[in-house]
């Protein structure tokens, strides 16, 4: 039963993807290091403590997954509040989409074929129900451009711009290659991001940020 559940699963995930435009050529991450490496790092201190200070944001992208030789993309929103987040994929082509929703007690995964499943770390639902792996609670940090916490410390390096530019944690190498400026009572945020780890990897293009403030999922 659960084999078919994953079949079913993974079928209608790559049918959904495979709906959408790719996001163009994999993107690197700058090479050049920080005039000044002091000041880099203080920078994202103020960063990370802005950040630590508003943990509910919201996002709207494209997303692109892969694993080994299946991948594809489609539309991505994402809301996070605390330790809820509800994340939403959708293939405009297609019309097919799919939530996922949870919190530290648990996780739903919704729209695919065979039902909701639930589980308790969404990643690791994700891998099970349908192959892709995505470190979801992870990558709710890493969009924001900081190290997720828990006991792999994070590796960041910073570019020429003094903001970061590759983030390695826990296996995986997350590279910075755009960014929002800062505004007046927001820092810069991550507008393009690419997380690899052996042969999977998953890249985002943000293109609308709501910062602080977001709605309850």
């Amino acid at each position: 039963m659960k084999s078919s559940l994953k079949t079913a699963a993974s079928l209608a995930l790559a049918m959904l993807l495979a709906g959408c435009t790719t996001l163009g050529p994999r993107p690197t991450a700058p090479a050049a290091g920080p005039a000044d490496p002091a000041a880099a790092a203080a920078n994202q201190a103020a960063r990370e403590r802005w950040l630590q200070a508003h943990p509910d944001w919201a996002l709207e992208g494209r997303v692109a997954i892969r694993r080994a030789d299946k991948g594809g993309s489609g539309r991505i929103d994402w809301r996070q509040r605390g330790a809820q987040f509800d994340v939403s994929l959708s293939a405009p082509v297609t019309r097919q989409s799919w939530r996922l929703t949870g919190d530290g007690q648990g996780v739903l995964l919704e729209g695919l074929d065979g039902g909701p499943l639930r589980g308790a770390d969404a990643g690791q639902l994700l891998l099970a129900a349908t192959g892709w792996e995505i470190p979801v609670q992870a990558l709710a940090y890493w969009i924001r451009g900081q190290a997720a916490p828990g006991p792999a410390p994070g590796d960041l390096q910073y570019g020429a711009d003094g903001l970061p530019a590759l983030l390695e944690q826990s296996g995986w190498r997350i590279a910075y290659t755009a960014w929002q400026p800062a505004g007046a009572d927001v820092p810069a945020l991550p507008s393009r991001i690419e997380a690899e780890r052996g042969d999977s990897r998953v890249r985002l293009i943000i293109d609308a940020w709501q910062p602080a403030g977001a709605a309850t999922p």
